[in-house]
């Protein structure tokens, strides 16, 4: 059982218990470094951090395969795809999840995988000697907000979870960290990592040669984030001061930007391969190597459908990145970047929509799609919508529409005020909050953030009323019925609870 417990916090690699007699059958490895032994220069820790980046693009994370857990669970993306092996990919799609899904607990464990890194990096930092004092609190300001950021997935995930802030290296220890601490513990631990962060010497921005690495933008832009999550689904008591808190963070990471306009970035630049190092509005991105048969993007070869072109010269068998119909519905007539986002594709096997918002079909990037899209965390729409989030929230009504103004601007639309007088825009956004909502929707679709701004805009019971008002029609295989007040969380995966279902204890409707 101590052994089921250290590899379910992913916190088995490097640690060396030794609490066995030793006989003929242990052998140790002469080539290996404990350790507390590792962790002696600069570069070693860069190292490390480096690992920790790496970390990220995995599919079980959050890299750019990750929308099993997040599009996929929302109302943008789904399945139709009758093939044997989507039964447990389904579940996520069909809101009909278990808590013995496999796929489920390779995410589990990917996640924890990085929060044990970053443990370990923070605990043994200051046994490296730094010839340059600026680099140790940037190291450590890299680490704790990748920390944060799986952290954050995490809790807005499951709710309440493990909170390991250490590297457990006994199992007594590991025994101890295995209970579910509070949403609102995960969520201090959050805020005081990213905190620190905010206040270390990290650059600005990103800068040519630093691209995919952390900056004082992305941090606030994160820390901005996670308080106006928490104004909007954790205890009201504090909503107004972390909603100012938000607004706050937000406003100085849109202060970082290097662009006078969000309308001089065409929307089709954010995505182009060719300036993926250059586009002002990129915040923070996991860079993917072109050509590279290991380190290269596959999401333009993977969403492309088949008979079709566009994203990828990889032909495709598939169905790709199905699109849902209820997203199709909603975009408004003559936006461009439904054009750009999605395509209808005829081949038979298909008939459907499929995603087009992610291309390569570079000479690079070849028939195998080796592809060089990196996966985007965070850009600057992003931010100004969230900025008009919260502003709304705060009452700022006025403000709020001028950042909703920004990138309907960007996309040609008619500006909120024009819009809002017209049907059927006003029929199907009737408030500001809802049309906030929409601008997000179609922004940035299909870049992971659906599902989460479903939980910042809707209380449970009126994400369950949203999602069974919708047209069963308009998705597919999918049972919208199946939603209900369980669907706010995922379930605790089983070999989980299963360690301690006292202190593990299972969420509700599971």
């Amino acid at each position: 059982m101590k052994n089921i417990k250290i590899k379910s916090f992913s916190l088995l690699l490097l640690l060396a218990l030794g609490s066995c007699k030793k006989d003929f059958l242990q052998q140790s490895d002469p080539n290996s470094v404990a350790i507390t032994s590792y962790f002696k220069t600069e570069n070693d820790v860069l190292l490390a951090v480096n690992g920790c980046y790496s970390a990220l693009r995995n599919t079980n994370t959050i890299g750019e395969t990750s929308d099993l857990w997040t599009d996929q669970r929302s109302d943008d993306t789904g399945t139709n795809d009758s093939q044997s092996n989507s039964g447990e990919p389904f579940q996520f799609n069909n809101f009909s999840l278990v808590p013995g899904n496999s796929y489920l607990y390779a995410h589990w464990l990917a996640m924890y995988n990085v929060i044990s890194d970053c443990n370990i990096i923070l605990g043994n930092i200051d046994k490296a000697t730094f010839t340059n004092a600026n680099n140790k609190l940037i190291y450590k300001a890299e680490t704790e907000t990748i920390r944060a950021l799986i952290y954050f997935h995490m809790v807005r995930e499951f709710g309440a979870i493990p909170l390991v802030t250490v590297q457990p290296t006994t199992t007594d220890q590991i025994t101890a960290l295995t209970f579910r601490a509070s949403e609102a513990a995960v969520y201090a631990q959050i805020v005081s990592d990213l905190k620190d962060a905010v206040n270390s010497p990290l650059p600005t921005t990103q800068a040519t040669g630093t691209i995919g690495r952390l900056s004082l933008a992305a941090v606030n832009t994160l820390l901005g984030q996670v308080y106006l999550t928490m104004a909007t689904t954790e205890d009201q008591t504090n909503r107004t001061a972390n909603l100012n808190n938000a607004l706050t963070y937000l406003t100085a990471a849109y202060n970082y930007k290097t662009f006078s306009s969000l309308s001089s970035i065409p929307y089709t630049d954010v995505f182009d391969v060719t300036k993926k190092s250059t586009c002002p509005e990129l915040i923070w991105q996991i860079v993917y190597k072109q050509g590279d048969p290991i380190y290269s993007s596959v999401i333009a070869a993977n969403s492309q459908a088949s008979g079709e072109t566009i994203d990828s010269q990889k032909p495709s068998s598939s169905v790709g990145d199905n699109v849902t119909h209820d997203l199709v519905n909603e975009y408004e007539t003559g936006d461009p970047r439904m054009a750009f986002s999605i395509a209808y594709a005829n081949a038979p096997s298909v008939k459907d929509w499929y995603v087009t918002k992610f291309r390569d079909v570079s000479s690079a990037a070849g028939v195998n799609g080796y592809g060089g899209n990196d996966w985007i965390l965070m850009r600057y729409a992003d931010v100004i919508l969230m900025l008009a989030e919260v502003n709304n929230y705060l009452g700022n009504t006025a403000t709020a529409i001028q950042y909703v103004d920004m990138i309907r601007a960007r996309a040609g639309m008619p500006s909120y005020e024009v819009s809002s007088q017209t049907a059927p825009y006003s029929t199907n956004f009737p408030t500001l909050k809802l049309a906030i909502l929409h601008e997000r929707r179609v922004e940035l679709a299909f870049e992971h953030h659906r599902w989460f701004d479903l939980l910042r805009t809707f209380s449970t019971t009126e994400l369950v009323s949203y999602f069974q008002a919708k047209s069963q029609a308009n998705f597919g295989s999918a049972v919208l019925a199946n939603f209900s007040t369980k669907d706010r969380y995922y379930p605790i995966p089983f070999k989980e609870y299963n360690l301690d279902p006292v202190k593990m204890y299972q969420n509700p409707g599971y």
